[in-house]
């Protein structure tokens, strides 16, 4: 059964400061939970086709995502390749102008790959992606 998480939250600063932390893997470490991050296959002239490996804090497995979309000011894709025991997990994260500053839409579907698990790993996922989606509001808000 699919599984879906959506969080939503608001930033002070416009989209493009919010889409250029998102969009930049590299910037991860800096506003995340993420301790460190590693380019494992780099992308098209975009950026999209990247491979990016991210450490996190308080975590043995390493995630690793490739990014699906990027939509200038708009729109961050991704998918996961390893790290956590789910399939097809699918994230995307949205821009919109909200007054001066964006509102921001972190949402995602998966499968959970042992039945009966995916309400729990939806919750851990729901706080994970809250955690995330809060720090890169502040982050892009700072001006840093």
């Amino acid at each position: 059964m699919v599984q879906r998480v959506d969080v939503r939250v608001r930033s002070d600063a416009p989209p493009e400061r919010v889409y250029a932390l998102a969009a930049d893997s590299s910037t991860w470490p800096e506003w995340s939970p993420v301790v460190r991050y590693e380019r494992e296959r780099a992308g098209d002239a975009r950026g999209v086709g990247e491979v990016r490996v991210f450490h996190n804090k308080g975590r043995k497995a390493l995630t690793r995502e490739e990014v699906v979309e990027l939509t200038p000011n708009r729109r961050v894709g991704y998918v996961l390749l390893s790290g956590l025991a789910i399939r097809d997990y699918r994230a995307f994260i949205d821009f919109e102008p909200d007054g001066g500053g964006t509102a921001i839409r972190w949402h995602s579907t998966f499968k959970p790959k042992t039945p009966g698990t995916g309400w729990l790993y939806r919750l851990v996922l729901q706080a994970v992606i809250s955690r995330y989606a809060r720090a890169l509001a502040a982050r892009a808000a700072s001006g840093n």
